[in-house]
């Protein structure tokens, strides 16, 4: 697949991004590149390959997910902060 300036100008909007004039080429020769490798992965015969890992076939150790319950912890923890007040961080507000 070719990436034409059509396509290139429709990801640019999509992404929000803004490429230099002397960077297009480069860049359209890049995602032709990208694109053309992944098509190949495509043309490969898996059908009968066996994945090679599965999360759950896994006989890893599993510890019992217990709750800590020492107080002291958030304690240490906002004694670190810039600014706090009583068991909360205070941080600037960004949204009007």
């Amino acid at each position: 697949m070719k990436i034409d300036d059509l396509l290139l100008a429709k990801l640019q909007r999509l992404g929000s991004i803004n490429l230099e004039e002397e960077k297009l080429q480069e860049t359209k020769e890049n995602l032709s590149e990208i694109v053309n490798f992944v098509e190949n992965i495509n043309s490969l015969e898996l059908e009968n390959i066996p994945a090679s890992f599965n999360p759950l076939d896994s006989k890893g150790f599993m510890r019992e997910d217990l709750p800590c319950g020492d107080e002291n912890i958030a304690k240490d923890i906002l004694s670190h902060a810039p600014l706090s007040e009583e068991s909360f961080f205070i941080v600037p507000k960004i949204i009007e």
